[in-house]
């Protein structure tokens, strides 16, 4: 009987442990980040990938809505909660939805979140990085939203990690991208 709760356990681990995504998402690991053009953020501020660069980087996350995806906005403040640690180690963080910047805005201000929300109504920037789920056609409320993704972006714009799950329910936690951010740095 423990053998079969101790089989049980390992298995249930590594199914979690070990999921992998069928498809990767996004551009190519080692190319430059496509531009970004200059999206309003939630400050309704013009922002481009330099301005938001740290000086080793940037972490840039794809979230569905920050007004409707509970597992977006459950990210966003977890991404949040690990602010400092990330901008200890020299990148700073900003975040992508089709959200209008009025919806970023309030998000903002009822999570304290302290660092940039953009903008990308008409899903140009979510299209640029190949990321729009295709599984919301015209009309639907979630037509244009991106796949869930973080891409750990070098000082010079070049895509040097990309974290993501196969389920838009699960999302890779800040202590995640702490360990990848410090994986990088001991390269």
């Amino acid at each position: 009987m423990r053998l079969i709760a101790v089989i049980v356990l390992v298995f249930g681990f590594m199914a979690t442990a070990s999921a992998k995504p069928d498809v990767d998402l996004g551009p190519p690991m080692g190319s430059p980040a496509p531009a970004i053009g200059t999206p309003l953020d939630s400050t309704g501020t013009r922002r481009d990938l330099t301005s938001l660069m740290g000086e080793k980087g940037l972490v840039l996350l794809f979230v569905r809505s920050a007004a409707w995806c509970p597992f977006c906005q459950a990210q966003l403040i977890d991404i949040n909660g690990g602010l400092a640690e990330i901008e200890k180690r020299g990148y700073r963080v900003a975040g992508i939805s089709y959200d209008e910047p009025s919806i970023g805005a309030a998000f903002v201000a009822k999570r304290s979140i302290a660092f940039p929300l953009l903008s990308d109504p008409k899903s140009e920037i979510i299209d640029r990085y190949g990321l729009r789920d295709p599984q919301y056609p015209p009309g639907h409320r979630a037509h244009g939203v991106p796949r869930p993704i973080i891409l750990i972006l070098d000082s010079q714009g070049v895509i040097k990690a990309k974290l993501y799950e196969a389920s838009v329910m699960k999302r890779p936690p800040v202590t995640l991208v702490v360990e990848t951010l410090d994986g990088l740095a001991a390269r």
